[in-house]
């Protein structure tokens, strides 16, 4: 009798119902793991770092922008900062408004930084000599630190030199007290520098000026041309008498050794003086050349007018030969020049 396995059972593999096999997953072992695993990571913080690499150029490329545009303030050392790139447009001779310059930088600090260039050993000035003044000043005063640096905005090396004239001058347009004769001498330098005429460069740095104001200009530079030597204070010389000057010299080829022998017989003159020996030189020299217009007829008429101001209501009467100012306020002790400069653009103003 045979015997039969109870468990020796044959199944048609194809009867078996589709999606009831089991699947075993393959398994990894600890170091495939750990290699996958490392590999995300490395492929992680290499795409981070790509993108701070690309977060930094832009911002590389953004800053050499700003710069280049002169957009980026810092604080520079005074000791770094340079004066002989660019020929400054005033005078040499000290600024009476810089103590109220200093005294507004000791209380509120500087509003409007200075403007320099990088070169290879420091800074070159490009604009705010005055407040440049003002701080090495303060340093040499009060020894303070704070004084020590200025804040300026900085531009890339390698702008052009008529660039930077054009910045400076277009800055100093606006100012007020800047005269003809320092804007001419100005353009004079420059002429010297980029070897063009005086007329070019009056027209390529002023470009932003009105075509008058050119012109007056180019007296003043003409004027400077023939009596520059002799003159110690021209940037005192008002547009009238400067204009007048120009006009003599051109009529008269004598006048200018006239003017000369005048100003030489006065060597330790202040600017006042000078300027009065130039009207001087300005009234005789007009007699000499056309006859003298006869005087205006005066007249018995009296005006006068009340203005509120802060220091009070200032009282103003305007008669034949006089003008009178009534005002609770000491003009003695206003500084002379201060005085002369508002005298001649009160009287200059009426004229015109």
């Amino acid at each position: 009798m045979s015997k039969r396995r109870v468990f020796d059972i044959d199944f048609d593999e194809s009867a078996v119902p589709a999606g009831t096999e089991e699947t075993t997953p393959a398994r990894r072992g600890p170091m495939a793991a750990a290699i996958s695993e490392n590999a995300e990571a490395l492929g992680a913080r290499q795409a981070a770092e790509a993108e701070i690499r690309a977060e930094n150029d832009r911002l590389a490329h953004e800053y050499v922008a700003l710069k280049k545009n002169g957009q980026i303030v810092g604080l520079v050392a005074l000791d770094q900062i340079r004066t002989t790139k660019l020929i400054r447009d005033r005078a040499a001779d000290r600024d009476p408004d810089l103590d109220e310059l200093k005294a507004s930088i000791k209380a509120v600090g500087l509003s409007n930084p200075i403007h320099v260039e990088e070169v290879a050993d420091g800074y070159e000035l490009i604009q705010g000599f005055r407040r440049l003044s003002a701080y090495r000043e303060l340093l040499t005063e009060t020894s303070d630190p704070r004084f020590a640096q200025i804040p300026a905005t900085l531009q890339a090396r390698g702008a052009q030199l008529g660039h930077l004239y054009r910045r400076m001058v277009d800055e100093n347009l606006v100012r007020r007290d800047i005269s003809f004769a320092e804007m001419a001498q100005l353009a004079m330098s420059y002429a010297n520098r980029s070897e063009q005429s005086v007329a070019a460069a009056i027209e390529a740095l002023f470009a932003s000026a009105g075509r008058q104001k050119r012109s007056y200009i180019r007296h003043f530079a003409h004027l400077l041309t023939v009596l520059g030597k002799d003159l110690k204070y021209p940037e005192s010389i008002p547009r009238a008498t400067g204009l007048s000057l120009v006009k003599l010299l051109e009529e008269n080829d004598r006048f200018a050794g006239q003017v000369r022998a005048v100003l030489n017989s006065q060597p330790d003159r202040d600017a006042a003086l000078e300027l009065s020996l130039l009207r001087s030189a300005v009234s005789g020299g007009q007699v000499k050349s056309k006859k003298a217009k006869p005087p205006a007829p005066k007249t018995s008429a009296k005006t006068t007018i009340k203005l509120n101001r802060p220091e009070g209501v200032a009282k103003c009467t305007a008669s034949a030969g006089k003008f009178e100012v009534a005002l609770d306020h000491d003009f003695g002790a206003i500084e002379p020049r201060r005085l002369e400069a508002a005298a001649r653009a009160f009287l200059d103003h009426l004229k015109g």
